[in-house]
């Protein structure tokens, strides 16, 4: 760089080296999410020709299958738990299934069993529904904790051990589902360890007014069979590995790292906390910030979106003490003031 004028002020010296830095810059290759987000807004599009509302829900799902996770969602009946995961399985050209948790359920029926072949005079495994690509367990709190239990390996492993045989599963592999919050009679509570396992817990609540009175129109007007029928396929497995790939490579900041730990971390200092979250919850934050700034089209997370995937991924993870919760406080709210007081990064 040519030797400064010593007649030009400092200000002015200062602003010249600023823009002949600019210019001999050399920028990083930035990573293209375009087609990204451009796919997930045509997946929206089609489930938003049955669905209406319940923006937050899609959202989560779809972070969910790119950050390779699986999702718990609770609301009470009749708030389209169910209809939006059947919905999404649409949107991609994968396989689907549905699984009803009934109290005499039992693993086998998930899982699959060995059956004596007559022909072969040998045992053969007979896969359950669980061998799929995305599987929808409707009603997963009403299955005995036995039954829950034989997810554990499938849903953190991505594989089921039988007879001594491990069998893989097929890519992508989500787990959705859903569970009531009201009705306690003849569930059983999923235990900690099985909470653990899914990214989000996703809560719906009731349309507003306007929603609903969306919904009564379009149930007047069409049968719900026919928009089913309107919702077509956007993605399929290959490309869904693809994107997967691409949101690893997002860029995150060393004090984004430490914002997501002393996050996680001040759960397990916190007093209003009887239980606090793992290093999975900041590892899973840490995927779910990822995702949220692809499909928005950046390269690189932001404290934003850190703090969108904490509370989803925090609060079915930490246990809040009989006192504080005697007084009204949920887990919602104690993961908000932490995160409130925690120093955003710059």
């Amino acid at each position: 760089m040519e030797e400064l004028n010593e007649n030009i002020p400092q200000d002015k010296q200062e602003e010249q080296i600023t823009e002949e830095s600019v210019e001999n810059l050399e920028f990083e290759s930035r990573i293209d999410m375009s087609e990204l987000q451009e796919t997930i807004h045509k997946i929206k599009k089609e489930l938003q020709k049955v669905l209406v509302g319940q923006n937050e829900m899609i959202d989560l799902l779809i972070v969910t299958l790119l950050a390779d996770g699986h999702a718990l969602i609770e609301g009470v009946p009749g708030v389209a738990k169910t209809v939006t995961a059947k919905l999404l399985s649409r949107t991609m050209k994968v396989a689907f299934s549905r699984i009803q948790f009934t109290p005499d359920l039992m693993p086998s029926d998930i899982l699959g069993t060995s059956v004596f072949n007559a022909k072969k005079s040998d045992f053969e495994f007979k896969k359950g529904p669980i061998f799929s690509n995305m599987i929808l367990i409707d009603e997963i709190n009403r299955a005995p904790a036995k039954t829950q239990a034989a997810l554990f390996e499938v849903m953190e492993e991505k594989q089921v051990t039988i007879d001594g045989v491990r069998y893989e599963m097929e890519q992508p592999f989500l787990v959705v589902a859903t569970q009531n919050p009201i009705e306690q009679e003849g569930t059983y509570r999923l235990p900690e360890a099985q909470l653990d396992r899914f990214l989000f817990k996703i809560k719906v609540k009731y349309p507003d007014a306007t929603e609903e009175l969306e919904i009564i129109k379009r149930e007047h007007e069409v049968k719900s069979s026919e928009q089913l029928e309107k919702v077509e396929a956007i993605i399929n497995g290959k490309k869904i590995a693809e994107y997967k790939a691409l949101v690893r490579n997002v860029k995150v900041e060393e004090n984004l790292l430490k914002y997501i730990t002393d996050i996680v971390v001040n759960t397990r200092t916190n007093s209003l906390l009887y239980l606090g979250a793992s290093p999975r919850a900041s590892i899973s934050i840490l995927n779910a910030s990822k995702v949220f700034a692809a499909i928005e089209g950046r390269d690189f997370v932001t404290p934003e979106d850190v703090k969108r995937a904490a509370i989803p991924v925090l609060e079915h993870r930490v246990i809040v003490t009989p006192e504080r919760e005697m007084e009204g406080l949920t887990s919602e709210i104690i993961i908000k003031q932490i995160i409130e007081g925690q120093e955003i990064p710059r």
